[in-house]
Formats: C-alpha cells, structure tokens, sequence
C-alpha cells in the first residue's frame, strides 16, 4: 500500500509539472522544443491521411448502404461482434413485389408477363447488388477500418507519449535555467540564511547548494533529452509508414473500381436482356407503333451517359426476316431507301458492328437511317456515304 501510494504521488507529481510546463507554453512564458521540418511534414500528413480516410470511409458505406438506420444496426452488431443478419436488397424486394403483383393481377396477361420478366431482371440486380456490396466492404472497407482501429491507434498513442517526453524534457530545461540563474546569484552574493530546498544538508555556502541543484538538474535533462529522442525515434518510423499504408490502400481502390466495373457490367447486361426480351414482345401486344427512348437502361461501360430525346419511330423487324421462306437472304446494298422517311440521327455511343451485315459506329457522328416493313423494332438500316448496314435504336439520337 505505501508503494502505491509513493506511485501515486510520483505520478501526481510529474501530471503536475508536464501540466504547468504546457500552460506556461500557452501563455507564452516557457520555451518549447521544436521538432524539425521533416518531422513536422510527416505529422501533417499523417493528420491528413486520417481525415481523408475517415470522410472517404463513410461515403463508401453510405454509396454501399444508403439507409442511415441499416448502417447503424450494421455497427452495432458489428461492435458486438455478432453476425450481421442478411438484409433483402431493395432490387430484390421490387422483385418480389412484381411477381406477387403478377400473381394476383393475372400471369397469363401481357402485363402479367412483363411483370414477370421484369421481377426476374430485378431479382439478378439485387443478387449482383448483394455480390458487389460484399467484396467492397471485404476488399476496401475493411482495410481502411483496420488503418484507423489498429495502425492510426498506435501511431496517437506513440505521439502522446512523445508529447509527453518533450514536456519533460522543456521541464527540465527550465529547472536547468533556474538553477542556473540562482546559482550566479549566489556566488555574487552569497547569503548564509536563506531557506535551503527538502532533501538537502544546509551548507555552509549557498553556492555550493546550488552547484549541487545545478548537478542534480544536468543529470535529469540528460536522461529527459534520451527518452525524448529515442521516443522521437519511434514516432518517425511509425509515422513514415505512412507510405505502406497508401500503397496498401491503393491497391485496395483498384480492387475497389475492379469490382465496382463488374457490378455495372452485370447490370448492364441484365438490362440489355431485358431489353431485348421486352423489344421481341412489344411488337406483338402495339402492332404497327414502336414508342422507346434512344438512350439504353445502362450506356456502355466506356462511354459517359448524354442527354438523349425519346423518339417514335415505324415498326421494324429483322432485315433477314424479309426474305420469304426458302429464298436467300436479303443483301443490304440492293435495299433501296424508301422516298419518305428517311431521318437524320446523331450517334449516342461507339458501336462495333458485329458481323458484315452491321454498321460500325462512332459516338457524336451523323446518319441518315429509315426503317423498313418487318424489322426488328431494336433495329434500323443506317447509311454514312456508301456504306451500309442495320444499327440498334438504342444507341441513337433520332433528329428532325
């Protein structure tokens, strides 16, 4: 118990000085050791690596789960370190609605199916949705929440230390200087009476008491400067492992696009499918009439997404459908435009002609295109000069 209490005092005791050695600092009274240049760049961009950290943290789980209440019921299981129970995404839910819808309004009905078409495309989203969201938290997420719960904690807890060794170190430089001030004084004019500090003999000189003050303080401003360089020592290499850690998180935003690219790469075929699922029936329920947009549910990966026009235009089904049964196919060059209807349109995105019979296609260029009787309504015959070929609606602007 007497240990503990001498502990106890020693700890009050240096609280105490580091305490009176800040305040003094604040309001300018005591000198403070400065850290050099280099050492104050790694310290910022330490500070800056966490706070970017941190904000870029919590707008990835915000883009991964928009619902502020999900993300809170998340944390807390996560805190107890309990499994997060599995959440229906909201693709998965529409999903569900449409069949149900379909079910009760009629799955034999033209709606009915489209319903049920559409509940199929939603229901693959959401499982890609699902898919997506688990690979970045495993990929990103997780990495940048061990930074801040594990490696930052190390290098806050190494710099208080630090803070703490230089505090000592600038007490005991003031002691020093004190000490020293006190013992000039005393050799000029030495004075017998004086009180003499605890713990010392009284003298026959009061010089000779501070010389021994002075000792005493030159000895403790030795061992303050040791800790306080050799703590300076780890808190710079822990502070220049700043650099592992970009290249760590570098690599895990990689890692992060990567599967960010695959999860629009499958909603964007999903939707194509469902395009085209949608486009080979609609002919069948509005005969005679196609209404659609230009712009596709999902633009490709390697184009950004305009503004586009909704157009109608004359039903068209396939240029091969043309010929009857038993003839050979229809050859683009001997199809003549009709003398009306013909259109000018401008060309969303770049497309790649996928057999002879296709036009290729570049992104803002200009065409003249016209539909013919019994084509598909996804398709139309483009011209650019001499050249021609059948192109898909969605990737067109069509102009007066």
């Amino acid at each position: 118990m007497d240990f503990n209490m001498k502990k106890l005092a020693s700890d009050a005791g240096i609280f105490f000085t580091r305490a009176v050695q800040f305040t003094e600092e604040k309001f300018g009274q005591a000198e403070k050791t400065e850290l050099d240049a280099h050492f104050e760049n790694l310290l910022a961009r330490a500070d800056s690596t966490k706070s970017w950290t941190e904000r870029i943290l919590r707008q990835t789980e915000v883009l991964l789960q928009p619902n502020p209440s999900a993300r809170v019921e998340e944390f807390l299981y996560e805190k107890l370190d309990r499994k997060v129970p599995s959440r229906v995404t909201n693709g998965e839910l529409l999903a569900q609605y449409m069949a149900e819808a379909a079910g009760e309004l009629g799955a034999t009905t033209p709606y009915g199916k489209t319903l049920l078409k559409v509940s199929e495309a939603e229901k693959r989203l959401g499982a890609a949705e699902r898919d997506f969201i688990h690979t970045a938290s495993v990929s990103f997420l997780t990495p940048l929440r061990n930074f801040l719960e594990g490696d930052w904690k190390t290098i806050s807890k190494e710099r208080r230390l630090l803070q703490n060794r230089r505090l000592d170190l600038d007490a005991c430089k003031a002691r020093l200087k004190k000490a020293k001030a006190a013992e000039a004084k005393a050799t000029t004019v030495p004075d017998f009476q004086e009180t003499r500090p605890r713990n010392y003999i009284l003298s026959a000189s009061a010089s000779a008491l501070w010389n021994d003050e002075v000792d005493k303080a030159e000895q403790e401003l030795r061992v303050a400067q040791t800790e306080f360089d050799r703590q300076a020592e780890v808190t710079r290499l822990l502070l220049e492992g700043i650099s592992s850690t970009h290249v760590n998180h570098l690599r895990c935003l990689h890692e992060f696009v990567k599967s960010q690219t695959t999860y629009y790469a499958q909603c964007y075929r999903h939707m194509l499918d469902l395009q085209k699922q949608l486009g080979s029936s609609q002919g069948a329920i509005f005969p005679g009439t196609f209404v659609g947009t230009t712009e596709p549910t999902s633009p490709p990966l390697s184009t950004t997404s305009p503004t586009t026009a909704a157009a109608t235009m004359p039903v068209v089904p396939t240029v091969a459908s043309l010929a009857t049964p038993g003839e050979a196919p229809l050859c683009l060059e001997e199809v003549a435009p009709p003398a009306s209807g013909t259109r000018k349109a401008r060309v969303l995105y770049d497309y790649e002609a996928a057999d002879s019979s296709e036009l290729a296609l570049l992104a803002d260029e200009l065409i003249t295109v016209y539909s013919l009787p019994g084509m598909d309504p996804d398709w139309l015959i483009g011209e650019r000069g001499n050249k021609k070929g059948k192109v898909p609606v969605t990737y067109l602007e069509l102009l007066s």
